[in-house]
């Protein structure tokens, strides 16, 4: 099934370019429930872009250009007029969806600003925090994890992509974290570990996928991530640093200003990793069927302090399952290209 109920299936050929200065090349363009396929002619998977997310690099031109998103270097380039009509029909009801600036909008938002100030003298601060966690839509999570993003790249610089890398980051997320939002993005620099941004994006230290032999590691810091973002949604850690005049105007606007945004990447990255509640992670490392083990001497090669997620391995005794195939974690290794 597509995203259109018109289409039981609907693919057509385009130009896929995967960096700037890489060569284009013909593919299949299919398009999905929730995503954009990009196949070659043999179809092998090549990438997976969110409906939700694409952006149109030349609105009403032909042939239409678009990218993953917005910060992408990926470029897609398709003729057919089917294919078109469909990735915009979608576009235009995801844009129709969010918020739009009139008087009435502004009344609203000044009326309901003035009622959160009164508010904020009698609930808590944390009660308004968490309720603004509860009522932001995905869009506007994504949104903010990309500025959170954009003022670390300013230190870690651009992530590490090579196109067969890309796939490998894809394969992992889905088998350790789908059908969760998200993604995974390696890094030079900048983080210690692994990061996790709202929205769903967990950025990783290129020494998780370099300096280990298998990808069990990795997948363990992966993990790990995932479960301490379960404990504490990234977007209430945000709202917590940004104070309560930037969780009323996230409400009332829908946007942190940059200054915050800038900030709390500051501290992101410069404080220690919240720790990690054991049961719940030992319960992600069951359910994905990988050994806790590899990733307990990796935080403390030592296993001290770690010794309770070594004893109580859910794979202790057998019946691990592969994270990904050799040619796959040969990629990710190679993905910062040096």
């Amino acid at each position: 099934m597509t995203a259109l109920k018109q289409y039981q299936r609907l693919e057509s050929a385009g130009l896929w370019q995967p960096a700037p200065e890489a060569q284009r090349k013909n593919v299949v363009v299919s398009f999905g429930d929730a995503s954009l396929a990009i196949s070659d002619s043999a179809g092998r998977a090549l990438s997976h872009w969110s409906l939700a997310a694409v952006e149109r690099v030349n609105p009403g031109e032909r042939p239409a250009i678009y990218a993953p998103s917005a910060e992408a270097v990926e470029l897609l380039e398709i003729e057919d007029e089917t294919m078109i009509e469909a990735v915009e029909r979608v576009r235009q009801v995801i844009a129709k969806s969010r918020p739009r600036e009139g008087w009435l909008r502004r009344i609203i938002l000044w009326g309901g600003s003035l009622a959160l100030a009164v508010a904020a003298v009698v609930w808590l601060p944390g009660a308004l925090t968490s309720h603004t966690v509860r009522v932001v839509p995905e869009p506007t999570r994504a949104a903010l994890g990309g500025q959170v993003f954009k003022a670390i790249g300013r230190v870690s610089g651009a992530p590490c992509r090579t196109p067969r890398g890309d796939r490998a980051l894809a394969r992992l997320h889905t088998r350790l974290l789908a059908p969760e939002k998200g993604g995974l993005l390696v890094l030079r620099g900048g983080i210690r570990d692994t990061v996790a941004l709202p929205g769903g994006l967990i950025l990783l230290n290129r020494a998780l996928v370099e300096d280990f032999e298998s990808p069990d590691v990795a997948a363990g810091y992966i993990l790990a991530e995932a479960t301490r973002s379960g404990a504490k949604d990234p977007l209430q850690r945000l709202l917590e640093h940004a104070g309560l005049i930037s969780t009323i105007r996230l409400l009332t606007t829908g946007a942190l200003p940059e200054s915050t945004l800038d900030a709390y990447a500051e501290d992101l990255v410069a404080a220690a990793p919240a720790p990690v509640p054991e049961q719940p992670l030992l319960d992600r490392f069951a359910e994905a069927r990988l050994s806790a083990t590899p990733y307990a001497y990796a935080v403390d090669v030592s296993g001290e302090s770690t010794l309770p997620l070594i004893e109580a391995d859910p794979m202790r005794g057998g019946g691990a399952e592969p994270v990904l195939e050799d040619a796959d974690w040969i990629a990710l290794q190679g993905i910062c290209g040096e």
